[in-house]
């Protein structure tokens, strides 16, 4: 099984809410997952971001690959460390 970890929307209509879920890659975005391992408020002032990172850390070691926006979100906690560009 193919791991991921990947944001679930959530909140009402242009007001959007996404928990940092867990989740087998064949699955629907919204549907099931495996952790809730934090979530990500972009509508607040400055956008809040909660993340367990032990949790996250460990899913890491178990390979699982983080989506472009969570890989922004772990590098913005010190998770993965410095950014690599394109052009590397």
């Amino acid at each position: 099984m193919a791991v991921r970890i990947r944001l679930q929307r959530m909140g009402a209509k242009g007001r959007p809410f996404f928990r940092i879920v867990v989740a087998d890659s064949r699955g629907k975005r919204d549907g099931a997952f495996l952790e809730n391992i934090g979530y990500f408020d972009p509508v607040a002032e400055p956008a809040k971001i909660e993340l367990k990172v032990d949790r996250a850390v460990a899913w890491l070691d178990k390979g699982a690959i983080p989506s472009e926006s969570v890989r922004n979100i772990l590098h913005k906690k010190n998770v993965l460390g410095a950014p690599q560009s394109e052009a590397e």
